[in-house]
């Protein structure tokens, strides 16, 4: 296992434990960010716990033309109930995906140095949000990783409020990212909401590739 310091690198993907897990340490800035984002490596750690840094292989990635629509969504779409706007609340949305009541989970990795690194990023334009509102309150949301060099948009969380409302977000984003002739939306790992919108499993090799 490798330990970061303050030096800014990050070892070979390659290195990583069975389930992903690459390193431990260093810090939230955001070069380190950057520089993790595009070599294909995430933070995901707990607040009594070092930052930990994973590559996991498999990976979760949605392809933008192959985002799943069911006939509720797109009711709900057609139905123009919400507003849909990108950038316009970072701050509250990276607050409500960490405050959500998600089910199975007691807590949230979305710690306070987490959101503090987060803003940042999105400070610096490199981080974007997607808000859906219910006439003047935020009901749903979703924010992550801009690399618009590389053609990927890396997602990282999202909250509903009220029932559609982050499915809303999602869709908003494959469909802008489709425009803007993105390759997919990197999900990281697999989970069946994340499936049932239409995200596969690739191996890391190859999502490697597709990043590079």
């Amino acid at each position: 296992m490798h330990y970061l310091t303050e030096q800014l690198w990050f070892p070979n993907t390659s290195e990583a434990t069975v389930d992903g897990l690459l390193a431990i340490g260093g810090d939230l800035s955001v070069e380190r960010l950057l520089l993790a984002y595009n070599s294909g490596i995430f933070p995901w750690f707990e607040d009594d716990q070092p930052i930990l840094w994973w590559s996991p292989d498999p990976r979760m990635v949605l392809f933008p033309k192959k985002f799943k629509v069911s006939k509720s969504l797109r009711k709900t779409l057609n139905s123009e109930k919400f507003k849909i706007t990108f950038n316009q609340n970072f701050a509250e949305v990276i607050k409500k995906c960490a405050t959500a009541p998600r089910k199975g989970q007691a807590g949230t990795w979305i710690t306070e140095e987490m959101q503090r690194a987060y803003i940042a990023l999105h400070k610096a334009g490199n981080a974007v949000s997607v808000e859906v509102w219910d006439k003047d309150k935020l009901v749903g949301g979703l924010y992550g990783v801009d690399l618009p060099q590389k053609k990927v948009f890396c997602g990282e969380s999202m909250f509903s409020l009220v029932s559609d409302a982050s499915k809303v977000a999602f869709y908003h984003l494959a469909e802008d990212i489709k425009n803007k002739n993105y390759k997919f939306i990197d999900c990281q790992i697999y989970n069946t909401h994340l499936e049932s919108l239409g995200a596969e499993e690739i191996e890391r090799e190859a999502f490697l590739v597709m990043l590079k």
